[in-house]
């Protein structure tokens, strides 16, 4: 399916009343920008993956506002989701990677809030609307937008439709459909606002292809992957080609673009290994001549509510998946072949 038609069905399922006061908010350069970002960590760059589209990281904040103005109709909590990724660099959380955040990939958020009080397109823009800045800037006071895992949140529920849906056909639109209808607010066990599902049977099927995505974020490829791209991007920021804070200013097609015209051979040699690799190599220890890694990173799961109480306490299949999920473990280490030892 084309980008263009999922978007269009998807949209309409996350809310078919649109907010068509959003629209202004979507010129601001702020989010723009956001349009030449991956939601999928630069997987959509190499062909280790085949990813049915490019995903943007404005798609994803698009979806997040549409699921929060459906089940809330609020404007500061809609605009809050449509903000929550604004610093958000080039390839995502690759730059978590390079600063050694594999665990809770927060690194860069920090950034967000400083970010939109200091946008005065987007001042003017509120005071139109009467909704405060402060009201927008953290989206994480919104439980309805972001909580804490294993809870659900707006977030958390559209990027685990996209990336399922766009990485491994583990989504169709008739199961996001399905599942979203059966949705609605609950209270959870601390007394907060959370989506939940009134059926149990759609909650666990949501729990278990959620854990089949997750499964794909902990395989050995996307960490080869993530942290082949982040010694690249450190290594283009050693040599000079590119300052840090160019992965807030360009995109990703145009980083790519300033990568392939390093002459640094060193650079080369790491550069096409990751637009080159299709297939990697497991085992216990690094191989020579190869890139290597051992790493553990963020394991993300969700345990929804089937009303008032957690799936996994009604059913046994979510129970192992979400058990199943966390044991994970693939070989120790991944390894792929350096370009310039299989193109000779």
């Amino acid at each position: 399916m084309q980008k263009t038609s999922f978007i269009k069905q998807y949209y309409s399922i996350l809310s078919p009343d649109y907010p068509s006061f959003i629209d202004k908010y979507l010129n601001l350069p702020i989010l723009k920008r956001l349009n030449g970002v991956g939601l999928l960590c630069g997987t959509d760059w190499t062909p280790l993956y085949n990813n049915s589209f490019f995903y943007s990281r404005l798609d994803h904040s698009i979806g997040v506002a549409l699921i929060i103005w459906n089940f809330t109709h609020d404007k500061a909590q809609t605009l809050s989701g449509l903000l929550h990724d604004v610093s958000t660099p080039a390839f995502s959380h690759v730059l978590d990677f390079m600063k050694g955040d594999t665990l809770r990939q927060e690194t860069t958020e920090s950034l967000n809030a400083h970010i939109i009080l200091t946008d005065n397109e987007l001042k003017e823009m509120l005071k139109t609307d009467e909704i405060s800045l402060l009201d927008v800037s953290d989206y994480h006071r919104y439980p309805i937008a972001d909580n804490d895992l294993p809870r659900l949140s707006a977030d958390r529920l559209e990027y685990m439709y996209s990336t399922g849906f766009v990485m491994r056909d583990i989504w169709t639109l008739h199961d996001i459909r399905e599942s979203y209808n059966n949705m609605k607010i609950f209270k959870n066990e601390i007394g907060n606002d959370e989506l939940g599902f009134t059926s149990l049977d759609i909650a666990s099927d949501y729990c278990c292809k959620c854990c089949l995505t997750s499964k794909i974020l902990l395989e050995n490829e996307n960490k080869l992957t993530l942290k082949l791209l982040s010694v690249i991007i450190s290594k283009a920021i050693e040599i000079g080609a590119i300052k840090e804070n160019d992965c807030y200013l360009y995109s990703e097609e145009e980083m790519m673009d300033i990568f392939s015209h390093i002459k640094d051979e060193e650079f080369k040699q790491l550069f096409q290994t990751f637009r080159f690799m299709t297939k990697i190599i497991r085992s216990k220890f690094p191989l020579s001549n190869m890139f290597s890694v051992s790493l553990d990173v963020k394991r993300r799961y969700i345990n929804p509510l089937v009303g008032s109480v957690r799936a996994s306490e009604l059913s046994d299949v979510t129970q192992r998946a979400i058990e199943d999920l966390l044991s994970y473990t693939d070989s120790l280490y991944a390894n792929v072949l350096f370009y310039s030892c299989y193109n000779n």
